[in-house]
């Protein structure tokens, strides 16, 4: 097992501390290290198992924008022997999702609602998925499409997808202006 998966296993899932954005905390950190981006990316993994079963890497980030990187492996195949496409919608949440995440005041939060993908052409080889969001500067609720473009390792466009969130305040914000259930708190 590589070094930057034992050691993720080893430290804690970053929890929200004092109100900041853990995510672009731990990125900040991070990414600047040697094999930092990988362990970023498996303590991503761990605060989202599902997310991180496809072991994909952020290799980018910054407001508004995410890059996530999918290696090819008999792990993420389907019997067309292609990368499967739940592995290549999970891969386009997660692009989207951290792009977003990152992009959020401190006192924020995002759910998602739905997601739309249309596969575009088989996926072989190595694929980027490529996140772009508006970048909120408020908590106050509001929906946010977070478009992603995945292409393979020449450039191809394989798949496009949108995820439709909802930004609102964490529990107890002064942003908080809503008592529906099904919002983002």
């Amino acid at each position: 097992m590589p070094f930057a998966d034992r050691l993720g296993r080893l430290l804690p899932v970053p929890r929200l501390v004092g109100g900041r954005n853990a995510i672009k905390d731990a990125w900040n950190l991070l990414s600047r290290l040697p094999g930092g981006k990988v362990l970023f990316s498996r303590l991503v993994g761990r605060m989202a198992p599902y997310t991180g079963s496809i072991g994909a890497t952020v290799i980018a980030l910054r407001a508004g924008r995410a890059e996530v990187e999918l290696h090819d492996r008999k792990a993420v195949r389907n019997h067309l022997d292609c990368v499967h496409a739940i592995a290549l919608a999970n891969l386009a949440e997660l692009a989207g999702n951290i792009a977003l995440a990152y992009s959020l005041p401190d006192d924020a939060r995002f759910i998602v609602g739905g997601l739309e993908i249309e596969y575009t052409k088989k996926a072989r080889g190595t694929i980027i998925a490529t996140g772009e969001c508006p970048v909120p500067q408020t908590s106050v609720r509001a929906a946010i499409d977070v478009p992603v473009i995945l292409r393979d390792a020449s450039g191809e466009q394989v798949a496009k997808a949108v995820l439709h969130s909802v930004v609102g305040p964490k529990p107890g914000g002064a942003g908080r202006q809503s008592t529906d259930r099904r919002d983002v708190n």
